[in-house]
């Protein structure tokens, strides 16, 4: 869990067991250190350059002085809230010893780097850099943390800009702790209730619909992928309205399945590790809108959350059958591993129908895309480019990696079935990023704006952690969207 950060006034404490402060590289890093009690040859001799992702740990120069951890930032030029967040990251997830600390990293910002936007970045990296997922551990780690305090100063925008910080990190937090948790241990209707549980205390109106509702509004997708599942579906739409008039309204589709074994187009052992994490859209969608009211947004705010577990049974969905979605599409299944992107459909329909301004839709889709944009990239799909540009931008804000990625019209016609009106996969293997997009857009109003995240890479991280992402659930999207929504105008 995230240690305490709380703002304070510009100077530090008197009293602190634990200085954090950032060096940069080059010319700068001498007077980086020696401003700190640092001496340079004691870096030198420990191989500190001050490189991005370096740290050092220094012992108190003197008897009533605080020890000195050293972060690297890399080109003092390139120091941005980015590189701060990451900073801070890595960081909160080193410092465990010592019980009032003070973090002083946000004085090394660049000169394009406002005080207020350091504070946040600095915020929301110790915390996200600090958070482990110990739940399941019956002797976790501990941490001697007790205090963080940032010398952000004590002007109200100061202090604003750490609890919008720490607002935006508890967000990612949740949607870190729901993806982590074991498929078993969170089934459709547990997930439901994390989510109308989060939703409430963060004010937002929850409704949550079981298998006699869901027939009833004809989604297809969602009754077709859990049929083969002894735990029942749900469906959850969670709503956020501004204080006052809002500047439009967005709608946000999260994919939710709980558990995917694939179905009978079974995944191997090795590639259900990590399935329990594939409701990561859901968590995102979620964590994003628990946000919304400590970040002022002004916009409405509608998420579709289909949730079911992909499994075999005696009633699962065979190769060759064929869906009703939403509205009468019917789509021929010809790999039941292509799961996620009929139970999309249907929450897609839904989200048509209110008529947003824009849909963005969020799902750890797929493989493809890894291979593409490797395990840190999420691929950016979309039919209006003003809302994939906008997106692009506030991720690159954000610190997520997005990268745009296209819809060829060539591939359309692979998704043509001879039994139905569209096929969940194409006939071909190359392109499945794109294909998958392109069956998403057949679901979407043509007149409606509309954004696909594809994060199976990045929503699970299975390598080391770095900088303020950890291993295992990662809850990339929720920075994106929160900040995306807060300060949502209408697009061109």
């Amino acid at each position: 869990m995230p240690r305490t950060v709380t703002p304070t006034t510009a100077k530090a404490p008197s009293r602190a067991d634990l200085l954090v402060v950032g060096a940069r590289t080059g010319d700068q890093l001498a007077d980086d250190l020696q401003v700190v009690g640092v001496p340079p040859r004691f870096a030198s001799a420990a191989g500190f350059t001050g490189a991005v992702g370096q740290t050092l740990l220094a012992p108190r120069p003197g008897e009533r002085g605080a020890d000195v951890f050293v972060v690297g930032l890399g080109e003092g030029a390139e120091v941005d809230a980015n590189r701060l967040r990451r900073a801070a990251g890595t960081a909160g997830r080193a410092v465990t010893r010592h019980a009032k600390v003070v973090v002083a990293l946000g004085e090394k910002a660049g000169d394009g780097t406002s005080p207020e936007a350091a504070a946040r970045a600095v915020t929301e990296g110790w915390m996200l850099g600090a958070y482990r997922f110990d739940d399941l551990r019956t002797d976790p780690p501990s941490s001697a943390v007790r205090s963080v305090t940032l010398t952000a100063g004590g002007a109200r925008a100061a202090r604003t800009a750490v609890q919008q910080g720490a607002a935006t990190a508890r967000s990612v937090i949740l949607a870190r702790d729901l993806v982590n948790q074991p498929g078993g241990s969170l089934v459709p209707a547990q997930l439901a209730d994390r989510i109308r549980d989060a939703g409430r205390e963060a004010g937002l109106k929850v409704r949550v619909d079981g298998p006699a509702a869901i027939r009833r509004k004809g989604l297809g997708g969602v009754l077709g992928v859990s049929q083969g599942a002894t735990n029942e579906p749900r469906f959850v739409e969670v709503t956020y309205t501004p204080e006052g008039p809002p500047r439009g309204h967005v709608a946000l589709v999260g994919k939710g399945v709980t558990f995917d074994t694939g179905g009978y187009s079974l995944k191997s052992s090795d590639g259900m590790k990590g399935m329990n994490g594939d409701m990561g859209g859901a968590a995102a969608v979620v964590g994003a809108m628990t946000a919304l009211g400590a970040l002022d947004a002004r916009v409405k705010v509608t998420g579709y959350l289909p949730l079911v577990e992909n499994m075999i049974g005696p009633d699962a969905i065979r190769v060759g059958d064929v869906l009703h979605i939403r509205g009468g599409t019917t789509v021929e299944v010809l790999n039941t591993d292509a799961e996620g992107r009929l139970i999309l459909a249907d929450a897609l329909r839904l989200a048509s129908e209110a008529r947003p301004d824009a849909i963005v839709d969020v799902a750890t889709l797929t493989g493809a895309c890894m291979v593409a944009l490797g395990p840190r990239t999420a691929g950016l799909f979309g039919s209006d480019d003003a809302l994939v540009g906008r997106l692009r931008a506030v991720a690159e804000a954000a610190g997520e990696d997005v990268w745009p990625m296209p819809m060829p019209a060539t591939l359309r016609p692979g998704l043509d079935s001879d039994v139905a009106d569209i096929r969940n996969i194409s006939g071909g293997r190359h392109g499945g990023a794109s294909v998958a997009a392109l069956f998403l857009r057949h679901f979407v109003a043509d007149d409606v704006p509309w954004a696909h995240l594809d994060i199976a890479g990045p929503s699970w991280v299975t390598d080391a952690a770095d900088g303020e992402i950890p291993k295992l659930g990662t809850g990339f999207g929720v920075r994106l969207l929160a900040e995306a929504l807060a300060g949502w105008t209408p697009l061109p």
